[in-house]
């Protein structure tokens, strides 16, 4: 499956080209102001994941901001243009003609991204391809039951999965396609990458986005 229309720039950062619509998920460490951004999903508020040096690079003014309620007043307060559309874990919507569900982002046992902060994953329908950004997720029970054409998860340890637990979860959703995310910048070796595909079923296409 072609998924040269998807960047993974660090951490969790990605672009999605969508056939002319741009779509961002937690920006970072984004280096050209392009001001290209039509949407831009965020995952939750820690500094990797919602970072205004990078979203200022990439806004527009019409730009659709996608927040999990609990960050709507702290978007509205730090960005000058931009529109917001608050969401909550586990529902459906539609934002200028864009598809999406949300998907509870959160940790079982770790303390870092607790289940009643309400922040979010991301499915979004790009001309009827279902991709799954997990954000920072341990192997959850909502992510199990995701259906999914490409999974996007994180698998650098510490503050989320390690390799072998994502290549299990992906296994148990079996996507078309995996890519890893959040490893070998902050938490995870950037041989993390390498380990995970040769641990997911050979049925599921991996590809490697990171690049160190």
């Amino acid at each position: 499956m072609d998924v040269s229309f998807i960047t993974v720039n660090a951490q969790n950062s990605i672009r999605i080209d969508a056939n002319g619509t741009i779509i961002y998920v937690d920006p970072y460490q984004i280096d050209e102001e392009n001001h290209d951004a039509d949407f831009i999903f965020i995952t939750h508020d820690h500094y990797d994941h919602f970072s205004l040096e990078s979203i200022n690079k990439i806004l527009q003014r019409e730009t659709a901001f996608i927040v999990p309620i609990a960050m709507d007043k702290k978007v509205r307060k730090n960005t000058a243009v931009g529109i917001n559309h608050p969401v909550e874990p586990g529902e459906a919507y539609e934002v200028n003609g864009l598809s999406f569900e949300t998907v509870a982002m959160y940790n079982k046992l770790k303390p870092f991204h607790p289940k009643k902060s309400g922040w979010c994953g991301y499915i979004i329908d790009v001309s009827g391809t279902r991709i799954y950004i997990a954000g920072d997720i341990d192997d959850i029970d909502e992510a199990k039951e995701v259906k999914c054409d490409i999974a996007m998860i994180p698998i650098g340890g510490f503050y989320t999965m390690n390799y072998k637990e994502g290549a299990r979860l992906i296994n148990t959703m079996k996507p078309k396609v995996a890519i890893p995310t959040h490893y070998g910048t902050a938490v995870g070796s950037p041989s993390d990458g390498e380990n995970f595909a040769k641990l997911v079923d050979k049925d599921i296409q991996v590809e490697l986005k990171l690049s160190f």
